[in-house]
């Protein structure tokens, strides 16, 4: 059995001294009743500098300190323009606690239209936390936002979409690490109150906290309840995926009490706790067969691989019955990247 709900006193009990007094983020101090936007420097260092674009918003009431941070992959545009729509309608006077805003956390990735990897170091941001001061501009963004966004928050969440080549269905990821109780019971309610009825279980994240790998497990292993939301598809702006994951954001701050409204949970949720991403077995043209959120049989054909010249390398085929998560929707393919997630729920 999962572990029954939580109460939202427990969900709001960290951080509710901090959110009267000022707070400073990466240089950006918001006193109670202030919201300030503006960004965490990233100076140069091995290769090129950067910034990360952030709104501080302090409410006037006591509270926790929440932090959404969108563009940990810059193509991941949905939850980008979600967090500007929450900008803009968080009254500080309406608040309570704190709302720490990312609104681009990879900005050479965003600027350079990427997927996955930064156009200045080829690294993927969301594999290399908790970061370096002296890495390489991803180990750099990564320091940077643990020490002066996770560290500052008591509950984080990473919003990701479909990047410019993955067709997604919106889903959540929820990791239980088995380390603190209320760690993984919390962070269950906020998937449950962002919104998503798809979510996925992951236990297998790293444990070491100097080797935390992802922006979510980073937060969760400093006891700091944290999901990953998906919900986008393609690298585009689709308005309803904007909508969505503004929508999320709003329902968090309610559930953790630090907005007034109702408080909505999901009601029948699935959870998908067996997962597998299908990779490529070679470089070539990929064309999928399937769409996502379509329920497949066990060697059912997700795609076929071709090479430049439309000769068939590989008809890649489902490892077990389930839903299509999301499906690579573009034909560039280099062997070993992700062609598709298929998961499963269990009887």
């Amino acid at each position: 059995m999962l572990p029954t709900r939580v109460g939202l006193l427990l969900a709001a009990v960290a951080g509710t001294a901090a959110a009267q007094s000022p707070i400073t983020v990466g240089g950006i101090t918001a006193k109670p009743g202030e919201a300030r936007s503006g960004a965490i420097p990233i100076p140069a260092g091995v290769d090129a500098g950067t910034q990360v674009p952030i709104t501080v918003i302090n409410g006037t009431k006591p509270g926790p300190v929440l932090a959404l941070i969108a563009g940990t992959h810059g193509s991941e545009v949905a939850p980008i323009l979600g967090l500007q729509r929450v900008r803009a309608q968080i009254v500080p006077s309406d608040l309570s606690g704190i709302l720490i805003l990312v609104h681009v956390a990879n900005l050479p990735s965003f600027l350079g239209r990427t997927v996955y990897y930064s156009p200045v170091d080829g690294k993927n941001l969301n594999r290399v936390y908790p970061g370096k001061p002296t890495g390489t501009v991803s180990e750099r963004i990564a320091y940077a936002i643990t020490n002066e966004v996770i560290d500052k928050a008591d509950y984080v969440v990473d919003m990701h979409a479909g990047d410019g080549n993955e067709a997604l269905r919106p889903y959540t990821y929820w990791s239980p690490l088995g380390l603190d109780a209320r760690t993984d019971s919390v962070a269950r309610e906020m998937a449950l109150a962002f919104g998503h009825d798809h979510i996925v279980i992951d236990r297998d994240r790293p444990k070491d906290a100097t080797q935390s790998v992802y922006t979510q497990n980073t937060a969760q292993l400093r006891r700091k309840p944290s999901i990953t939301t998906e919900t986008g598809y393609l690298g585009l702006p689709i308005e309803a995926m904007v909508q969505r994951n503004y929508e999320g954001g709003i329902r968090l701050l309610r559930y953790l009490g630090m907005l007034a409204g109702r408080k909505e949970m999901v009601t029948a949720p699935i959870y998908v706790d067996k997962t597998e991403v299908i990779r490529s077995p070679d470089t070539g043209v990929w064309q999928a067969r399937v769409e996502p959120g379509t329920t497949v049989a066990k060697g059912t054909t997700i795609g076929i691989l071709s090479d430049f010249f439309g000769n068939l390398i590989a008809e890649v085929k489902a490892p077990f019955a389930g839903e299509v998560l999301y499906v690579i929707g573009t034909p560039a393919m280099t062997k070993g990247e992700p062609v598709g997630m298929v998961g499963a729920s269990s009887p």
